[in-house]
This record gives structure tokens, C-alpha cells and sequence, in this order.
């Protein structure tokens, strides 16, 4: 075991040297998939126990990026389809994710937390706990800017981005053929959840699956993916690295 874990440290050191030099993301949005299916394969009962251990794990990706300097990471938590699972898997798991967030918010962590999602549709007090959270780390320097996507679908944020945007033109007094003319994809990008923010240059999806789920539709379209096989509780810090390497060793064209 002491060997195996030696190489894997040398393995992982080589890793992160490969990258000095090299073009990294400054935006990272991750799908953290699988959680459910390690806790089976793992034997556990409950699927909980992958929610737990997947919690975890997105703290230490967080630290992650920080040690490479990535400054802005979205992680997608909940999805409004999510809300369909039984409430015997949804209450914990919403508890599991509330607990997170007050984690990342306490005092002495660097982040500066953003809701990204339909807060709206969680029970009352749990939307005004996770908005609290937003609001205590808002002047955080220290860290990433982290997205928490919680009941987020990215059909969504778009239709939400264009009536946001439709309301602000009415309170503008401006007539629909006004809207019309003046609607362009700039207008509609400032009223994204992740309005004011670069968009993401790399999108990692565990589990296997290769499909984005309706993650970041619009911010996505000039993205790198990036598929990993393992299922999230089991991502190391190896298998981040080979997603920067993989980035860092493709030319970017943004549609040219």
C-alpha cells in the first residue's frame, strides 16, 4: 500500500509539473455526477452516504483550484428536475447541500459564494439560509468566486434571464417593438445567473456520461469538456489534473 501510494504522489506531482507554463481555465463549471451509483457499487444501502462523501469532495476541489489559481468555478449541486426524487432521498440530500454551503460560508474559508438557480422553489427557510450564506462572503478576497448551482436547469436561466430582462425595459416604459429591437445575445447574457462573470473555459462531468444535462447551455458554447469515468465521491486530485492537462494541450478557436 506504501508503494502504491508513493507512485500515485510521484504520478500526481509529475502531473501538476506538466502544467507550469501551459494555459489554464480561469473558468471551471463541474457536473459532479454519480454520487448515488459510488454508494452502491461502495455497498452502501443508502445513497446518502454517496451525497456525504461527494459534499467532501467538492470542498477539496475547491481547494483545487485555488492552488492553481483558478478564479471562478460553478458546481452544479441540484438540478430542478432533482426535485422529483423521492423526499426520502431529496430532504437529506438538501439538508446534505445546506450544510455544505454553511461550511463554504464560515468564517476563515476564502470563498465568495453565488445561488445559482431557481431558490424559489426550495422550502422558504432553506432558500433564505443559502442566500444569507451568499451575502456573508460577498467581500471575500482570498479565493474563487464559487457558483452553487441549486435547483438550476439551464433552459431555465434563459427563459429567467429574458424575462428579467423584459421587466427591466418595462419598467423602462419602453414599448414590446422597442424590446424587439434593442433584444441581442449581449442583452440577455446580463441578466444570466452568472451575469458579470467569464464564462466557463472548461466543463468536467464525472460518471462517464457525455451530455451536458442542460448545464450552462447558453455560457457553454465555447467551452472544453471534459468526461471523466469516475463517479464524483471517487475524484482525486490526479483525475483534476489530467482534466487541466487535457485542456491545457488544446487549441481553442471559439467558432473561428
Amino acid at each position: 500500500m506504501a508503494l502504491r501510494d508513493l507512485a500515485y504522489s510521484l504520478y500526481e506531482r509529475r502531473l501538476a509539473a506538466s502544467l507550469a507554463g501551459r494555459p489554464l481555465p480561469a473558468h471551471i463549471g463541474v457536473l459532479v455526477d454519480g454520487n448515488r451509483r459510488w454508494a452502491r457499487e461502495m455497498g452502501f444501502v443508502d445513497a446518502t452516504d454517496g451525497h456525504l462523501v461527494g459534499a467532501e469532495r467538492v470542498r477539496q476541489l475547491l481547494r483545487w483550484c485555488d492552488d492553481v489559481g483558478v478564479g471562478h468555478v460553478t458546481v452544479w449541486l441540484l438540478s430542478t428536475d432533482n426535485l422529483s426524487r423521492p423526499a426520502s432521498e431529496l430532504t437529506p440530500l438538501l439538508k446534505i447541500i445546506e450544510d455544505l454551503v454553511h461550511e463554504l460560508a464560515a468564517d476563515g474559508q476564502p470563498w465568495r459564494l453565488r445561488m445559482v438557480g431557481a431558490l424559489d422553489l426550495l422550502p422558504a427557510g432553506q432558500a433564505a439560509a443559502l442566500k444569507a450564506a451568499e451575502e456573508k462572503t460577498a467581500d471575500r478576497t482570498g479565493g474563487a468566486q464559487v457558483n452553487l448551482a441549486i435547483c438550476y436547469g439551464g433552459r431555465r436561466e434563459i427563459a429567467d434571464a429574458v424575462r428579467s430582462m423584459l421587466h427591466e425595459y418595462a419598467r423602462a416604459g419602453k414599448s414590446l417593438e422597442e424590446v424587439a429591437e434593442l433584444l441581442d445575445v449581449d442583452h440577455i447574457a446580463q441578466h444570466l445567473y452568472t451575469k458579470g462573470q467569464p464564462d466557463p473555459d472548461l466543463v468536467i462531468r464525472t460518471s462517464g456520461e457525455q451530455r451536458l444535462g442542460g448545464f450552462l447551455l447558453w455560457q457553454s458554447a465555447y467551452s472544453e469538456f471534459y468526461f471523466c469515468d469516475v463517479n464524483w465521491p471517487g475524484f482525486r486530485r490526479v483525475d483534476f489534473l489530467r482534466a487541466l492537462r487535457s485542456y491545457a494541450h488544446r487549441q481553442r478557436r471559439f467558432g473561428a
